[in-house]
């Protein structure tokens, strides 16, 4: 994928960018916390048949992060202008995680360029009671743990730190840092956002992991009755991130939805 930087309201943002094949719907992916990683084998799958557009949110990955911004509603605005930026008249649009955060406070305000919206794992919404978490504190617990929590094979997932090179392990740590900023307080949510989802009237679907213990099947099939015509599907043998678990399965779920 061609890598490049755009700059939008004093933003330096990294984008990549497969290109054609022209006359196919855009499909604009929004990562989740850890970062696009464009050498992943779901990326080849996704842009086969369709241009893939993918860039990393504001002080992840290489794209600048200014003082003014510290909310996912200040990315989503980002996100529209680059929309129409690049042109894009209709889109496939992806979100995981954050990304479905984000890609959900997009489509509340407007749908003109979107198709259909696939949200995978998504968080952004608050549906249980005030003195419970709808997702685990991300932030509280071992990273063992949490690296449980994510995965089905916690163990085939593991990445040797050692192993990585100082610009990825700052990239790791610069990521980490921006998903507090924008997930910290109110912890992983939008208190606003559950009442405005009703106006997301494009086809939508809800994707999971089976073994996701961060996304629960309440909370996704909860987030999927805010919207008037969605649906939710659950991937095997994957957790919170099936696009890295079981990138073919995920490939042509997205693929086949968006296709339709």
């Amino acid at each position: 994928m061609d890598r490049k930087t755009i700059s939008i309201a004093g933003v330096e943002l990294e984008v990549f960018d497969s290109g054609g094949p022209k006359g196919s719907t855009p499909i604009l992916y929004l990562h989740a916390g850890r970062g696009f990683l464009p050498d992943a084998p779901y990326v080849g799958k996704l842009a086969s048949g369709h241009r893939l557009i993918a860039p990393s949110h504001p002080g992840f990955g290489r794209s600048s992060l200014p003082d003014w911004l510290d909310s996912v509603d200040d990315i989503a605005h980002l996100y529209l202008e680059l929309i129409e930026r690049l042109e894009l008249a209709r889109i496939g649009f992806v979100g995981c995680s954050i990304g479905g955060w984000i890609a959900a406070e997009v489509a509340t305000k407007t749908t003109a360029s979107l198709d259909k919206l696939v949200l995978v794992a998504p968080v952004g919404v608050k549906l249980g009671p005030p003195d419970r978490l709808d997702i685990p504190d991300i932030f509280a617990m071992p990273q063992e743990r949490l690296h449980g929590l994510l995965h089905h094979d916690p163990e085939a997932m593991r990445v040797d730190p050692a192993q990585m090179s100082d610009e990825e392990l700052r990239i790791m740590v610069r990521n980490r840092e921006a998903l507090a900023l924008i997930g910290w307080e109110p912890y992983m949510h939008n208190p606003k956002l559950r009442h405005r989802l009703h106006r997301v009237r494009i086809p939508t679907l809800f994707l999971r992991g089976a073994s996701d213990g961060l996304v629960s099947e309440e909370y996704l099939a909860g987030y999927a009755r805010l919207l008037p015509n969605a649906r939710t599907q659950t991937i095997a043998a994957a957790g919170h991130l099936p696009q890295l678990e079981q990138p073919e399965i995920f490939a042509s779920t997205v693929l086949s939805f968006l296709e339709a």
